[in-house]
């Protein structure tokens, strides 16, 4: 009759769960591990869908709305033409922000960072300025050389931004400078509410500005993440009614492009409100002293 060693049972299972302990570690640190240059992971097939997205908002300016205003054709679709693209670049943002996320969750490939500067400068950085530039051609009052003017402006500085980006290292949780997405769709949103020309530029002139800035704006994790996707699906279901004149889409239109202005503006709203209110302590303090 064989005895079994209580103490030998213990360390047997003692192995066992060290061994399981090892084989999760070994497949967390595997996931983790960028893949070689010539694998594509699951975050650079959003990538390439950014990119994608990008390409087609800029045919479907071109196709919808320039091609008609040059070649003087009555046509219906040009405010369809306008919602689809910058719907495309809606979409282009819902792929930014998945694959950060999933790059984060799964395995990343060498190429991801490249490839995701690669296409947020197709979808916000070429496909915003052409979205001026075609502006200032078909728009009453606007003129064609300034316009194309501030589209460089708006072009540059996101690939200073993405420069720095992918150079700088920033601390945990936070950007420096208005994101390329947000800036992106913030100027389309000045371009929508159709302002007088000046305030326009203005406006389109502050956004690249505060791309560059050191104004620190937070990553989109968790709740915030949450967020961004259903304010970008509110802002598709408020073009679609501006594209198929719903009663009422006009005024649902200028909503969104508002609150999308007024969002980009809250973080340099915050700093200046910090700043004013250390300015006000300093001088509470020499004033007591």
């Amino acid at each position: 009759m064989t005895v079994t060693d209580p103490e030998t049972m213990q360390d047997t299972d003692e192995d066992r769960e060290s061994t399981a302990r090892r084989l999760r570690w070994a497949r967390d640190r595997e996931l983790r591990t960028p893949r070689s240059p010539q694998q594509l992971s699951t975050a650079d097939m959003f990538t390439l869908g950014n990119a994608i997205c990008g390409f087609l908002a800029i045919y479907c300016t071109t196709t919808g709305v320039l091609i008609p205003h040059l070649t003087g054709v009555a046509t219906n679709g040009d405010r369809r033409s306008a919602a689809t693209a910058v719907t495309l670049l809606l979409i282009g943002s819902m792929f930014d922000l998945f694959d950060g996320l999933v790059a984060r969750k799964l395995r990343s490939s060498a190429l991801g960072a490249e490839l995701d500067n690669l296409a947020d400068l197709i979808s916000f950085g070429i496909a915003p300025a052409y979205f001026v530039v075609v502006w200032g051609m078909v728009s009453d009052g606007a003129h064609q050389q300034v316009a194309a003017g501030i589209a460089i402006m708006v072009l540059l500085a996101v690939v200073l931004r993405l420069a720095r980006f992918s150079c700088t290292t920033m601390r945990p949780g936070v950007f420096q400078g208005m994101p390329c997405p947000m800036g992106a769709l913030t100027v389309i949103s000045i371009v929508l509410l159709n302002p007088p020309f000046v305030p326009a530029v203005i406006g389109i002139v502050a956004v690249a500005a505060l791309m560059v800035s050191r104004v620190e704006y937070p990553k989109p994790h968790g709740a915030l993440a949450t967020a961004t996707l259903c304010w970008i699906v509110v802002s598709m279901g408020c073009l679609a009614a501006w594209a198929t004149g719903v009663p009422g889409g006009d005024m649902l239109l200028k909503i969104g492009a508002t609150l999308q202005v007024t969002l980009a503006l809250m973080a340099p709203l915050m700093v200046i409100r910090r700043k004013v209110g250390d300015v006000r302590a300093r001088r509470a303090e020499s004033r007591a002293g």
